[in-house]
């Protein structure tokens, strides 16, 4: 469905009682729209605003819900709306399923386009799910290099590093059929591990990840993992690693734990930007959903929410509980 001033994507099959639905809340928006118009004409307001998703996720996100699908909302920019590509698994394991399926898919895709497959991951539940992929799988890990989001300033080898955590669920595997990795020192000094992580990337050959404009490494995928408080990577709310523009990587400096993280030009530079997000636990019982809503449909920022610098960027792979309180 087009308008002058909205585009409605739906990305999975549709029930007869779905499009009725759907179809009666593009009307309400477009009602909506019309109101906010009148409203704009008159107090001269013009120009692109960040806002959360429309009134219309609420019946979209129940279609979703129901055919397990996937849904993307985009405005104008006139009218204040941002891009969101969401995909809804039923569980855990069915949104493992689908972040796997996105890198085989971003894989071949780069490999066919330059010959090399150019990625980024996080520590975090992401580990587990992609554990789908160790041993055989449709990618050349030989042709392939990756990148960590962010990592622990620690040795290696300690139980709390996330290349150690990874080894035994996929790395490991990937790393002996060739996959280049880029690695950590494995100092304590996050400062100076910031500053080698940062030569680092910034000495990958184009063929390998090209920069941009900027000479921000794109990398072809950016699988980023999102803590309830919005933090991505090791970019906190309210610090000042998410106001960093000019560093590749920056560093986290904490009396307990230190760490550093791509900075967040650099995710945001990335060809395809993948977050996930599944699971529950008795502290969190609805899991990541409040987490989930504020970073789509919250009046947010990048400082008090970092997430949110994803919105209009990333595709969202959620389970149920993750997705609960969309358009509520």
């Amino acid at each position: 469905f087009c308008s002058a001033r909205l585009r409605v994507r739906i990305c999975f099959p549709c029930s007869s009682s779905h499009i009725v639905m759907i179809s009666r809340a593009i009307l309400l928006v477009i009602a909506a729209s019309s109101v906010a118009d009148a409203a704009s004409s008159r107090s001269g307001a013009a120009g692109f605003v960040p806002a959360p998703l429309s009134p219309l996720s609420t019946s979209v996100v129940s279609a979703a819900r129901a055919s397990g699908g996937r849904m993307g909302l985009r405005g104008g920019a006139a009218s204040g709306l941002r891009m969101a590509d969401i995909k809804i698994c039923k569980d855990v394991d069915s949104v493992g399923k689908a972040l796997c399926e996105v890198v085989e898919e971003s894989a071949k895709k780069a490999m066919e386009e330059k010959g090399h497959f150019a990625f980024t991951i996080p520590g975090g539940s992401i580990l587990k799910m992609l554990s789908g992929l160790k041993g055989d799988s449709s990618i050349d890990w030989s042709k392939a290099t990756m990148a960590w989001v962010n990592h622990r300033a620690v040795p290696l080898d300690d139980e709390t590093s996330t290349d150690f955590k990874a080894q035994s669920l996929f790395l490991k595997s990937w790393e002996e059929q060739g996959l280049n990795v880029i690695k950590l020192t494995g100092s304590t000094d996050a400062v100076k591990e910031e500053e080698a992580y940062a030569k680092a990337l910034k000495s990958l050959p184009s063929d390998v990840c090209p920069p941009n404009a900027d000479g921000v490494p794109m990398f072809d995928l950016s699988l980023i993992g999102m803590g309830t408080d919005g933090h991505i990577g090791s970019l906190y709310p309210d610090t000042p690693a998410t106001a960093e523009r000019e560093k590749l990587v920056v560093s986290v400096v904490k009396p307990a734990s230190s760490s550093i993280s791509l900075s967040l030009p650099v995710m945001l530079a990335s060809k395809r930007v993948v977050v996930a997000s599944a699971g529950k636990s008795d502290k969190y019982p609805l899991g990541k959903a409040e987490g989930v809503k504020r970073a789509l449909e919250g009046d947010e920022t990048t400082s008090s929410f970092p997430a949110s610098a994803l919105r209009g960027k990333a595709l969202w792979i959620l389970d149920e509980d993750s997705a609960a309180l969309l358009g509520k």
